[in-house]
């Protein structure tokens, strides 16, 4: 594909999306998204995927119904159970794809960024499997509140670049990361984890992480005999909010909730939000090659955006969920550090799931907010996508423990 017929073909979601990046990127992504709308149309490639999530990455996972939590919220509560993925979350849809993607394009090494983690362990998890070079940038800041996973990764072969400019989190992992690969995409992939970015990363990680969204829907057919009546999801970047609201999107009876993280409530100073909700307090901006909500000052300047939960720490959103949340698709909603905590207990206390603090927040919303979930005896299905044993240190930090 030339870069004048990228450049056309670019995905945009109504104003938002497109391709704002420097030339030195065009190129890399236009073999990419050759590359992937080519694999995609292929049965063999497929095949290997789906043998992939089946066999190495423990798909499908349950859609478990929550009895204690049901009996508490007065509706009939299911849980999408990701965090008992390979790994320990959603992440490993995506990078199996992607990696699989890149090998067919005779790439040799991945690099990635990572908040809390679980992208980079799940891409270090498929560098060991399918034989990469595999490196990881990482914020100061996370690498500090997410020992463990560091840890994990390294035991995987992958290497964690840490990352000391600007915010030092997850914002400031993607630039390192895109100017790597700018300089050597010939035999490198850029393996981003969330579906941000310039096309065709948000529609190539929603595709990838859409399996989430597609198996819920057969589970709670088989269980109940009909859709939700809501989803919800947490917000970051929005890979496992898009990937299990996608296959409902034509399914308008269906509410879908996405929560971000509202950290210590609406406030910020020059320099730093005090939340990572962009649906909520952003306003139109570029980051990272797409127009989408952007946390930034009154001058445009990008803000540090802050949450209890690293992986929730990122000042934008995918551009399609700013879409669809502009449009009333999705329902954006915020939760703050302090119910995402009683989320993470109450889940653990409830049902003996100990979810990560990203999945925490929309748990914590739906406790607070049982109305956003449908009426007395509605159905309906939270997200957890990922475990939480990653955090209990930052837990503990947190109550002084």
């Amino acid at each position: 594909m030339s870069s004048h017929a990228y450049l056309a073909e670019a995905v945009k979601f109504g104003r938002y999306g497109g391709l704002f990046v420097p030339e030195t990127l065009v190129a890399p992504l236009a073999e990419l998204s050759c590359a992937y709308q080519r694999l995609m149309n292929s049965p063999a490639f497929r095949e290997e995927l789906d043998g992939l999530l089946a066999d190495f990455a423990g798909r499908p996972t349950p859609l478990y119904f929550a009895r204690n939590l049901s009996r508490k919220l007065d509706r009939r509560v299911y849980l999408k159970r990701e965090d008992l993925l390979h790994g320990g979350a959603h992440k490993l849809n995506n990078t199996l794809g992607q990696a699989l993607v890149a090998k067919k394009m005779g790439k040799t090494r991945l690099i990635a960024e990572t908040g809390a983690g679980q992208h980079g362990v799940a891409t270090a998890i498929v560098g060991a499997n399918l034989g990469f070079e595999t490196q990881v940038y990482m914020g100061e800041v996370d690498i500090e509140r997410q020992k463990m996973n560091v840890y994990r990764m390294r035991l995987l072969g992958a290497e964690v670049i840490s990352v000391r400019s600007g915010s030092r989190t997850l914002k400031d992992a993607i630039n390192e990361a895109l100017r790597d690969w700018a300089a050597s995409f010939e035999n490198t992939h850029y393996l981003l984890g969330t579906a941000a970015g310039a096309h065709p990363f948000p529609s190539m990680v929603r595709d990838f992480q859409s399996v989430i969204g597609r198996e819920a829907k057969e589970q709670i057919l088989r269980a109940e005999g009909r859709l939700p009546d809501s989803i919800t999801a947490c917000v970051g970047g929005g890979s496992n909010a898009m990937g299990i609201f996608a296959p409902f999107l034509k399914d308008e009876p269906v509410r879908l909730v996405a929560v971000e993280a509202g950290g210590r409530g609406p406030g910020q100073t020059d320099r730093t939000a005090d939340n990572g909700a962009s649906l909520g307090y952003g306003k139109d901006g570029v980051l990272h090659g797409a127009l989408t909500k952007i946390l930034q000052d009154p001058y445009g300047q990008i803000l540090e955006s802050y949450s209890v939960a690293a992986g929730l720490d990122y000042p934008g959103v995918g551009p399609e969920l700013a879409y669809l949340a502009e449009t009333g698709r999705v329902q954006a909603r915020i939760a703050g550090d302090e119910t995402a905590i009683r989320g993470f207990h109450a889940l653990s206390r409830m049902e003996g799931i100990i979810p990560a603090l990203e999945s925490a927040h929309a748990v914590g919303y739906a406790l607070e907010h049982p109305e956003e979930l449908g009426g007395p005896g509605d159905i309906a299905v939270i997200n957890i996508s990922g475990r939480g044993d990653k955090d209990l240190t930052t837990v503990m930090e947190y109550e002084n423990l």
